[in-house]
């Protein structure tokens, strides 16, 4: 399999040599281009080839990050942006993700975080740390409740296979038969419902699959 493509955007040298480094250890990655602000776009311009994923600070000293989000975009158009951060703004990470990013990753994280994150996004997924995911969509839930609105599916960042979870829930299949129909693993589902319970703010599966019908599927 070909190596997944990177391009780094990190104003702080240390921090970026070290990320660098890991992705470059590691025989899924090839950082590809690194830079401290936007240059690392007129780099890759030379290069033969273009990145797969862009790994971009939201903290940049020297250039605003969601506009350099949205030049990578023009430039770049079949890129997959993730953002990176310390401690991270809800506003910044609505903004990020209305721009089109396609995942968050705390640079505090671990290694095999940094991995898993970089692999789904680059096949497809979107991606925000469980702690970020929880945390921004229970305020959007209990926004809702108080206006007396429901709650929007849409606003419920599930990956592609956990919303596939979510729409066999509601069809009133078991874990055994979900891991059947998906051809994945049992405890591979519950990890899944595990994941699906706690960005819904929800106890149980029966709670979800009267959420989905609710709202009329997702």
């Amino acid at each position: 399999m070909s190596k997944i493509q990177v391009l780094l955007i990190e104003d702080n040298r240390f921090l970026r040599e070290g990320i660098a480094a890991m992705l470059d250890d590691h025989d899924d990655f090839q950082v590809v281009a690194r830079s401290a602000d936007g240059d690392a776009v007129h780099q890759l311009k030379k290069k033969d080839s273009l990145p797969d994923v862009v790994l971009l600070d939201m903290g940049l000293e020297k250039a605003d990050s969601l506009e350099l989000m949205t030049l990578l975009q023009h430039e770049l158009p079949t890129v997959k942006i993730i953002a990176m951060d310390i401690i991270p703004d809800h506003i910044d990470i609505v903004e990020f993700v209305k721009a089109g990013g396609s995942g968050f990753i705390l640079k505090n994280a671990a290694s095999e975080d940094w991995i898993t994150t970089i692999k789904a996004v680059a096949s497809g997924e979107k991606v925000l740390p469980p702690i970020l995911t929880h945390s921004l969509f229970s305020q959007i839930i209990e926004l809702a409740l108080k206006n007396g609105k429901q709650i929007p599916a849409d606003s419920i960042n599930f990956t592609f296979r956990e919303r596939q979870v979510v729409d066999l829930i509601a069809k009133g299949m078991s874990n055994k038969e979900i891991a059947a129909s998906l051809n994945i693993a049992t405890f591979t589902v519950k990890s899944h419902v595990h994941n699906i319970l706690e960005k819904m703010t929800l106890n149980t599966r029966l709670q979800i699959a009267a959420f989905v019908n609710k709202e009329g599927g997702t």
